[in-house]
């Protein structure tokens, strides 16, 4: 990314809160820090334009029990918040939201039969594609769980198999290299869908 500097990432320190900077100084790398602080930056931008009463250049972070952040006293309001070697995303919305974005990749056939079942394996063979059919299902994967807030589980193979409230919107992005894919809890009704989602390259 070429907004990824030393001197972009010291610009935006002063403006994040002491907890986002704090966290953001915990990464050793510059590509830690600056995908810590953008994607803040991000999510305030997107807080701002759905909830405008919402104090949003401060919000209090809490975490469940998996680690998925919540903004303090603001249950009405989800977010996700994923990046990636070239990108970051950042969704919000008015209803469990799980967002994933990684760069194409095609694991070793170990990985791909520990984490995907004998259907999707078939998909990925016969795919034009191999290593964006793969990154597709499993940024798919990533974003239900993260809606459900359960991070990684042991069971990879019925994730999306296994019966769950959630729409999924995936897009591949071949010049940049990457899949992004967004889960939403679907009691949203058909005029509530996914709120901005913002993309970086």
């Amino acid at each position: 990314m070429e907004l990824c500097t030393e001197s972009e990432v010291a610009r935006m320190l002063p403006l994040v809160s002491a907890q986002r900077r704090d966290e953001a100084l915990r990464y050793a790398h510059t590509h830690g820090r600056f995908c810590c602080l953008k994607s803040y930056m991000m999510l305030l931008e997107l807080l701002g334009a759905v909830s405008p009463t919402l104090d949003y250049t401060r919000p209090v972070f809490t975490y469940n029990a998996y680690g998925k952040p919540a903004i303090q006293n603001r249950p009405d309001l989800h977010f996700s918040i994923s990046h990636t070697k070239n990108a970051i995303a950042v969704a919000v919305s008015f209803h469990p939201v799980g967002i994933d974005i990684e760069q194409l990749r095609l694991p070793s056939d170990a990985l791909i039969r520990k984490t995907m079942n004998e259907d999707e394996r078939r998909r990925i063979a016969s795919a034009d594609n191999s290593a964006a059919a793969f990154t597709a299902l499993w940024t798919q994967k990533e974003a239900v769980l993260k809606c459900a807030g359960t991070g990684i589980i042991d069971n990879l193979h019925d994730v999306l198999l296994a019966p769950h409230a959630t729409l999924i919107q995936t897009q591949i992005n071949m010049d940049n290299h990457y899949a992004c894919s967004v889960a939403q809890n679907n009691s949203a009704s058909s005029n509530e869908s996914i709120l901005p989602m913002s993309i970086i390259r």
